[in-house]
């Protein structure tokens, strides 16, 4: 079938309305922030606001200790992410590149964790971490991502297994050792997967709710997410400073994306080959 230039037109007129549909929700979060008390509340609803009210977001910042959420956010994201990444990585190196007894029977149980769901063991996790006294502290948020994911792993195996046995043969004949195989010729090639997974687990781990919920009691331990769900709680009638801290919390995740589209991308596309 030709393709004619009223495809296109129709075709990025389609994209252009999805979009729209799809950012008007973030415009008028923003536009709602910027507004007065009286101007957001009016009726029939003002769509833009006299004079902007950008006081409004750190109003809302200060009114509780947001700085102490958005560090321990980046915290728990950033170790988790390192976690993921050298954790997966090395396992599905082994399972790709190494042929040793009972690889397929361990893989097959390793892909079997991902039917299981994450309420079953929410107790028996609980109880593992409050005997280790790790409750009300960071580390249940952060030291499961250093034992690896089934479906990172998975994908990263997938990844490696279209390389040809080759490079790595040719590696040990100019004297490379497995870790530098590993290090200095799968890690850069594993660039856009690794980009890939780093940000999937940026946007699970920024915008986890039920787990800092469980573990976490201390204020000062509180992530952004449940932080602002404490904050909607107090503030319930008052939407701008609930639509300032909305767009706060967003932001990081937008932002990461935007940049890390292309690798992405490669990702996705290098995987599924």
């Amino acid at each position: 079938m030709r393709i004619t230039k009223s495809h296109k037109i129709i075709a990025y007129s389609i994209l252009v309305i999805c979009s729209l549909y799809f950012l008007f929700p973030f415009a008028w979060a923003l536009i709602t922030a910027l507004k007065t008390e009286g101007e957001a509340f009016s009726y029939p609803p003002k769509f833009i606001p006299d004079v902007p009210q950008f006081g409004n977001f750190i109003e809302a910042w200060k009114s509780q200790p947001f700085g102490t959420y958005f560090m321990n956010s980046v915290i728990v994201t950033v170790m988790t992410t390192i976690g993921q990444i050298i954790s997966c990585s090395l396992v599905a190196y082994g399972f790709a590149r190494y042929d040793f007894k009972y690889k397929n029977i361990l893989f097959i149980l390793l892909l079997s964790t991902m039917m299981i769901p994450w309420d079953v063991t929410m107790i028996p996790l609980y109880m593992e971490f409050n005997l280790f006294g790790w409750i009300n502290t960071l580390k249940p948020l952060i030291v499961p991502a250093f034992f690896g994911s089934a479906y990172n792993i998975f994908l990263l195996r997938q990844f490696l297994m279209n390389i040809p046995k080759d490079l790595e043969s040719a590696a040990r004949i100019d004297g490379a050792n497995e870790f530098q195989i590993f290090y200095k010729i799968f890690l850069p090639i594993m660039k856009g997967p690794l980009t890939l997974i780093a940000v999937l687990n940026i946007l699970l781990v920024w915008n986890d709710y039920l787990g800092p919920l469980i573990y976490l009691q201390d204020q000062s331990k509180y992530t952004m997410a449940l932080g602002l769900a404490a904050f909607k709680g107090v503030h319930e009638l008052q939407i701008i400073p609930i639509m300032a801290m909305t767009l706060v919390m967003i932001i990081p995740p937008v932002i990461v994306f935007a940049f890390a589209q292309k690798y992405i991308v490669e990702g996705v596309s290098g995987s599924i080959k």
